[in-house]
């Protein structure tokens, strides 16, 4: 396995702003995590003011200085003489400037949001306690990524840059999570000591302390999405890096060596008290895993995802074809069936499917959409944290995107139209939940869905 490092270059941030912390319910993530710090008022929403529709992409700064050029070409036309003037071929109307519209543009808007709502200046970091916990962090990152991919980006000047240096303020500031050993006090007790990112800003920025499994993962899918842009090693090396420490954390047996229940599976974090296995750190180890074996070639990492994947299959498959969210150490099964649960066993089929053309895996993950599909309604999907949902999303619109069967789009499309008319601020900051607050954890999934709605599917893994 190679090291975990990473390389970042440069460093460009918005101008720090109030924070806001991500909030689910039920969420195992410390206390603090899941604290709104922004309630917004209805009379806040922007519904009333969506006159805009997002038809064309904000102004960005590198446009603006065309404005004084224009200035100075309009006063040289006045000293031209009136017969300059008649005798002038009539000069041809300059060639509008390409915007992005709809999807791309509602995702353009809401990432420019985010930066303004929830980053701080020269850090790579964004708000929270002080800083956010690596689970929103995550997800921003996320969002940079698939605002890089957006088909017509590329054609508006200045915002291939813009999003060059986002990206490299994202690995900045992943960098402040990194942890190259978990020594135990004062941090806590450990099961794993090896290198990873810290669900907290590590030290000394932050106090550093339990790796979460699920977090690494969602770090790792979007390094590999990020070194397909760059074929940067270092990327590619972190990610491996990552999936050394999520192989490592496999349990047969308890911290203790206790008897389990279903033996098998990647624990919630690397804390001795965890007490779960869940879908949501073994799913997006095996996208992980089934990734880097196309990247590499190296069979461990496919034989690991293909364990991963039929043990979540094996111990947490429900009666309706869903998937709980984990198992306890005595069987006891918590039973509840969040979106994202769903949608990274979806991916994770259709990637395995990929990797090695099996087709059972891509009957197993389309039965699992046709499951969710019914299962899954608008006032369900509602009534969920948008983080779920936006997984939910992209991994449903991954499989159409193999099988050429598009109930995703379909799927998604009012989700995101609803989201901008009635949990819209006026400054393109959304809300959700009860009461209705504002959170990075929302913005960047948000973020993700018009943004992935305006990508090549090739893109989301």
């Amino acid at each position: 396995m190679l090291p975990l490092a990473l390389v970042a270059v440069g460093c460009m941030q918005a101008a720090p702003a109030s924070a806001a912390s991500p909030a689910s319910t039920a969420s195992p993530y410390p206390a603090g995590a899941t604290r709104p710090l922004r309630v917004a008022t209805p009379a806040e929403l922007a519904h009333a003011a969506s006159a805009t529709g997002g038809s064309s992409a904000p102004t960005t700064g590198a446009s603006k200085p065309t404005t004084g050029t224009s200035k100075s070409t309009t006063g040289s036309s006045k000293s031209t003489t009136g017969a300059s003037r008649r005798t002038s071929k009539k000069r041809p109307k300059p060639k509008p400037k390409p915007v992005l519209h709809g999807n791309a543009a509602r995702a353009l808007a809401a990432f420019e949001a985010m930066q303004r709502a929830y980053s701080i200046q020269g850090s790579g970091l964004y708000t929270g306690e002080p800083f956010s916990y690596l689970w929103p962090f995550s997800q921003a990152f996320a969002a940079t990524v698939t605002m890089a991919n957006v088909e017509g980006i590329a054609k508006i000047p200045g915002l291939t840059a813009l999003l060059k240096r986002e990206l490299s303020a994202r690995l900045t500031g992943l960098n402040s999570y990194l942890d190259l050993s978990n020594s135990g006090a004062p941090e806590g007790t450990f099961t794993s000591t090896l290198a990873g990112f810290d669900g907290t800003v590590a030290p000394p920025a932050g106090p550093g302390g339990t790796k979460y499994y699920d977090d690494n993962e969602w770090v790792g899918i979007e390094l590999l999405r990020l070194y397909a842009q760059t074929h940067s090693a270092a990327l590619l090396g972190s990610a491996e890096g990552i999936m050394a420490f999520v192989m490592a954390g496999w349990e047969t047996t308890g911290p203790q060596g206790q008897k389990l229940a279903c033996p098998g599976g990647i624990p919630f974090s690397n804390a001795a008290e965890n007490r779960e296995r869940n879908t949501v750190t073994n799913a997006p180890a095996a996208e992980l895993g089934a990734e880097l074996y196309k990247l590499t070639g190296n069979t461990q990492y496919l034989q690991f995802a293909e364990l991963a994947y039929e043990w979540v299959r094996a111990c947490l498959t429900q009666s309706n074809g869903l998937y709980a969210d984990h198992i306890y150490p005595n069987a006891a099964i918590e039973a509840i069936e969040w979106s994202y649960n769903q949608g990274t066993m979806i991916g994770a089929g259709t990637l395995l499917y990929q990797a090695t053309g099996g087709s059972a895996y891509l009957y197993q993950a389309r039965q699992t959409a046709k499951a969710a599909l019914a299962y899954y309604t608008a006032e369900r999907l509602g009534s969920e944290n948008p983080f779920f949902v936006s997984v939910y999303f992209r991994n449903v619109l991954y499989l159409d995107s193999v099988t050429h069967d598009p109930p995703g789009a379909q799927l998604v499309q009012p989700y995101v139209n609803y989201a901008w008319e009635h949990e819209r601020l006026s400054g393109n900051v959304f809300v959700a939940g009860s009461p209705a607050s504002a959170q990075l954890l929302v913005q960047a999934a948000v973020v993700q869905d018009y943004a992935l709605m305006s990508s090549p599917p090739s893109t989301y893994f």
